[in-house]
This record gives C-alpha cells, structure tokens and sequence, in this order.
C-alpha cells in the first residue's frame, strides 16, 4: 500500500505547568494515499489538535509523525513552512481567502510562493475553475462571492500545489445544505478522479455520510476506527 500518513504515538498537552489538558493522547494513525476520511467526535475530542499536529501547524509533545517517509516533528521552523507549502493542502471553516485579491489571485498565489512559471500557473489555474465550476467568476473578489462559492475557491487554492493531501477543518459548517452538498461532490471527485487524500475534522453528518472511513476520537483518544464499502460515496 501506499503510505502517505503514519502518526505513531502521538500526544499533544496544553497547559503542562498548571492545568494540563490532554488534547490528543497517544495516538496511532496509518492513512494510504486515496483515501477519503472523517475524524468524528464530540466538541474536545481533539480533532482539530490531531489536524493541527498532522499538517505541521502544531508539534506534537511526543512521537512522530511521517509524512511520505518525512518525519515532520524533526523539521525546523522554516523547513517545516517549506514542506507546508509543497505536500499539504488546507481548507478552513472560515474560508481564509485574502479579501484585497481576486479568486484567481488567491489560488496563484500558493504556486507563486513555489516559484513556478506563469504558465505552469495560468494552466493550473484555469484547470482547477473549471474542475469547481466557478471559471466564470475567477476575476472576482471574495465579498462578490456567495458562502458557498467562496469555499470552493478555498478548495482550489488548497489543490493548487498538487499536494500530497488535504486536511478540511470543518469545511461546510458555514455553508447551506446545497452548498455544502456541492463542495462534497467536488472534493469526493477529485478524490475519485485524481486520487487526492482527504482528511476532514467534521461533526458534519453530511460529510460523516460520504467518508469512506470514520475515526473516532474520544478524549484525544482513536475509539473506533471503522471503513466503509464504497457504496457510502452514492447519495
């Protein structure tokens, strides 16, 4: 199989010197490339801390966390930022688009970051409007897009590099029923299509529902780990 997670024992604890909060305790985790999963549970489970810690933006306190054979947790500041920036995509509950640029601008510009040439650039770009139906609409700023749209525009920047994975914090709590069906529809084809590794931290039934595997977490802990025939995907 191909490996493009493997979490071993991890643990992440806030507070160590006054009230210390376990936020993700001991965790093991192996995910393959493809794979299209939901980390679940209750409010401070430690999903989002298991999110954080998978894609760089926080180090855990103890373990390691291999990344295509790369052990991030041994990364200095500035490699860690580097290897962000070229293996993984990221996609917030609260879009984060950059409201001074246009939708296109904020998908170029992680590709600019990677130094690529302009037409590597306009080709992907153009690519990645079509892929999310929003081609008409790459000249337009962020306040002139609906919720919905924005999100999807979030979901190109996230793609943009040709990461290795994608980590989805949330990503339809902000959204109405048909948006957040929408996004779904776009991630889980891109997922089919061009074997893109999802990640979601969710309390979304919606995205619980099209997950081809459910982890569970439970006081920062795995309670169950559950794969899905890939019926789940039809709605």
């Amino acid at each position: 199989m191909d490996t493009v997670i493997d979490a071993h024992d991890i643990s992440r604890i806030f507070n160590p010197e006054t009230i210390p909060v376990i936020a993700v305790n001991h965790v093991h985790l192996h995910l393959e490339r493809g794979e299209f999963t939901a980390l679940v549970g209750p409010s401070g489970s430690g999903k989002t801390t298991l999110l954080n810690l998978i894609g760089g933006l926080d180090r855990p306190d103890s373990g390691s966390i291999l990344i295509d054979g790369v052990d991030i947790t041994r990364l200095s500041p500035n490699q860690l930022i580097n290897f962000r920036l070229r293996n993984i995509g990221f996609v917030f509950q609260s879009f984060n688009l950059i409201p001074v640029l246009t939708a296109k601008e904020n998908v170029e510009l992680i590709m600019q970051l990677q130094h690529k040439n302009k037409k590597e650039v306009d080709e992907r770009v153009r690519s990645l409007f079509e892929q999310i139906g929003l081609a008409d609409k790459m000249n337009e700023r962020p306040s002139k897009l609906s919720g919905g749209q924005q999100q999807r525009v979030a979901v190109a920047r996230a793609l943009a590099s040709k990461p290795k994975f994608v980590l989805a914090d949330e990503p339809t709590a902000n959204l109405d029923s048909k948006s957040a069906s929408n996004l779904l529809d776009i991630m889980a084809l891109l997922n089919q299509e061009e074997n893109i590794t999802f990640i979601f931290s969710t309390h979304d039934a919606r995205v619980i529902e099209r997950a081809r595997r459910v982890i569970t977490l439970v006081d920062g802990q795995v309670h169950s780990d559950t794969a899905r025939v890939e019926t789940s995907m039809q709605h």
